[in-house]
């Protein structure tokens, strides 16, 4: 095994309260911390753990693609791996969870005989959970970014409960730019084909802060509008209909009829 090492955190959704005790100590202990978050205040936190943090968001570039820009972070952070330093990767939230240089990083890190991992963090996702009272086993859950929802055509099961992520950069590739939902006219009349115009949905900023409360917008999806979407904006679609009840995997379950 080479020298050098790469750690690969999430810094949780609200300040100071969802670092886990691992994250942490793997931020205190590594020669170098690079970091991508969204809220200068926990950058400073992060430096406070460790000195030798530098943040990642340098690498967003007006008029670059994301792909671009994650590149060179990538780049970046394998180059003090071979180096032989302990590195280590702080990103905002889950570190796996809609942040594509952490997984190629690892990836690219053991493939060339480096010690790497990944630790789990607090997602929006669980936030959203607690936050909304949604229980992904109740209905069944069904999550896409939502850019990546349009383009590939992904089914929807209106019986089960939706979740659109990065609403507020919808149709939008850039990466250094105001949240633009440019596509987001798109995105609700390609709702539209599968709900009613006055169904609830939900738009969803999971509080960075603690002691503060969530941004929880209900709207009819045929009013949906820029003006109701942040940055950080996620799209929750609660089920229109029920699901259909198969009698025949009932009895063959042997689980007793309803």
């Amino acid at each position: 095994m080479s020298a050098g090492s790469l750690t690969v955190v999430g810094t949780g959704i609200q300040l100071g309260t969802q670092l886990t005790p691992e994250a942490r100590m793997a931020i205190t202990t590594a020669d170098v911390v690079f970091l991508l978050v969204a809220e200068p205040v926990m950058e400073a936190a992060i430096r406070r753990l460790n000195p030798e943090t530098r943040s990642l968001q340098e690498h967003y570039v007006v008029g670059q693609s994301r792909k671009d820009a994650y590149e060179t972070m990538i780049v970046e952070i394998l180059s003090h791996v071979r180096e032989g330093q302990d590195v280590c990767a702080a990103f905002y939230g889950h570190p796996g969870v809609f942040v594509a240089p952490s997984h190629e990083a690892v990836r690219r890190a053991r493939e060339a005989g480096f010690r790497a991992r990944m630790l789990p963090g607090i997602s929006a996702e669980d936030c959203l959970f607690a936050d909304l009272g949604l229980d992904p086993a109740r209905f069944g859950y069904q999550c896409y970014e939502a850019t990546d929802f349009l383009v590939h055509r992904r089914q929807i099961d209106t019986t089960a409960a939706l979740v659109l992520w990065q609403l507020g950069t919808v149709g939008n590739a850039a990466a250094a730019e105001e949240a633009t939902p440019s596509g987001l006219r798109v995105l609700v009349e390609t709702l539209l084909a599968h709900y009613p115009s006055d169904h609830e949905v939900v738009v969803y900023e999971a509080s960075p802060y603690p002691g503060f409360d969530p941004k929880i917008g209900t709207v009819q999806l045929g009013e949906l509008r820029p003006e109701h979407v942040t940055a950080m904006s996620t799209l929750y679609v609660p089920p229109a209909e029920a699901a259909e009840l198969d009698l025949t995997m009932v009895d063959r379950l042997g689980l007793p009829r309803p």
